[in-house]
């Protein structure tokens, strides 16, 4: 069993609830004299930070919500003065405007340490090579996993996303044994290396750590029979710290929350009552130990339920399920962020086409698709198709800077998209997730 930092992953509850006690003091304490934000809202609640006095306490504070850091947008929730924040994340909004984190020295080092626990999980060494074929840049991904894979003292090979072929040369020659990617790419590679002839046999593969995206346990045994490895659930917020937020361990039945710094609840979607254990709800995270950008009560909109007790990895950690749906209409492809909301954005910005859109998210092969369909007026129907296609790259040019990933765009006849009386639908999610 390979637990990387015992005297956390093993703490005993009541050890563990004193330590979470402890940083939850501290952290309202600064959110308090450092965000205005939070003294004003807890001020409204009546609240002093002298009476939160135990992470029992939690539930007296106030929720924090995504749209709360875009109206504070860019610096407006740091707790940190600029020259402390050593790195800025960003991912993105739902018409455009970004959610911002930043991150103190100090930060990064728990984020790498979260990530090293993450990688050990997985069987990684010091000895390990890991392949990092997440995106890098604004993205949390790839940097998160290469800082945790480097604090484990292993080799990493910081190849980003993409180059498919060269990817599995790399793996090849320089002998990879963790892979570090989102599910639908790893499925891909596999195609890959069948096409080209190389098995399993043929590479050092030993394990892969996979997030950022939804994925079900039968694409995870696809995953581990095509590639030889044992391949695991990993979960990340950037607004929490970016992945490392959770991680399953071998027994492959829940992931390991580091509760030492980040506090997991379980609500109520509707009434914000916090649920008992193995109850689904809304997932909410506290961060206890984060200088540059502290939530408190963060509403992360996942599904998901939280499970108590010692693991069969020694582990004490409390387990969250893997997420099994969303309280907003968010969707995730090809481990984007995408809400409807955005498209509606760039179409009202163009102006030329009616206010109806249907967007059809599918898997082909191992990869996300996007499709698109735009409803056009009586008007433009009877256009010439000239200037229907120079329409339809417009509107594909514009939907791709905003969300940053492709898609197919499909001008349709008036009236043909379905109405509705009650909330429209928007979306037809094909995928078997």
């Amino acid at each position: 069993m390979n637990v990387w930092n015992p005297s956390c992953e093993n703490m005993s509850t009541e050890k563990m609830r004193q330590l979470q006690s402890k940083n939850l003091i501290n952290t309202v304490k600064r959110v308090y004299h450092n965000v205005p934000f939070y003294r004003d809202k807890m001020q409204k609640a009546g609240l002093v930070p002298e009476d939160i006095t135990s992470i029992e306490d939690l539930s007296k504070l106030p929720f924090t919500y995504k749209q709360d850091l875009r109206d504070n947008y860019p610096y407006g929730l740091f707790a940190a003065p600029m020259s402390e924040i050593v790195r800025i994340h960003a991912s993105s909004g739902t018409t455009g405007k970004q959610t911002v984190v930043g991150y103190t020295r100090n930060d990064i080092t728990v984020w790498s340490e979260v990530m090293a626990r993450t990688l050990a999980a997985a069987g990684a060494t010091k000895d390990s090579f890991i392949q990092v074929a997440y995106g890098y840049g604004l993205f949390t991904g790839g940097l998160g996993v290469h800082y945790g894979a480097e604090y484990l003292g292993a080799s990493v090979i910081p190849i980003s996303g993409g180059n498919t072929q060269r990817q599995i040369q790399i793996m090849k020659d320089f002998g990879t044994n963790v892979l570090a990617c989102t599910p639908s790419y790893a499925l891909f590679l596999s195609e890959t290396l069948d096409e080209m002839g190389i098995g399993p046999q043929d590479l050092k593969l030993r394990a892969g750590v996979f997030g950022a995206e939804p994925w079900s346990d039968n694409m995870r045994k696809e995953i581990e029979n095509k590639l030889g490895i044992l391949a695991i659930d990993i979960y990340g917020l950037s607004e929490v710290i970016g992945p490392g937020v959770a991680y399953e361990c071998e027994c492959q039945n829940g992931m390991h929350i580091p509760e030492d710094h980040f506090y997991p609840e379980i609500i109520d979607p509707e009434t914000g009552k916090v649920l008992p254990a193995g109850e689904k709800g809304e997932l909410v995270f506290t961060t206890i130990t984060k200088e540059g950008l502290p939530l408190i009560r963060y509403r992360t909109r996942d599904i998901s339920a939280l499970t108590y007790g010692k693991c069969d990895c020694g582990r004490t950690l409390v387990k969250m399920e893997r997420v099994s749906g969303r309280t907003d209409d968010m969707l995730i492809i090809r481990g984007v962020n995408v809400f409807p909301s955005q498209i509606e954005s760039v179409l009202l910005d163009i102006g030329e086409t009616a206010p109806h859109y249907l967007l059809i998210v599918d898997r082909v092969g191992t990869l996300d698709t996007l499709e698109v369909q735009v409803e056009i007026s009586d008007k433009l129907f009877s256009d010439e198709v000239k200037r229907l296609e120079e329409l339809e790259g417009r509107i594909k040019d514009k939907i791709e800077s905003t969300l940053g990933i492709s898609a197919k765009i499909r001008l349709v006849e008036p009236k043909t998209i379905a109405r509705s009386e009650g909330k429209a639908k928007r979306v037809i999610d094909k995928r078997n997730v």
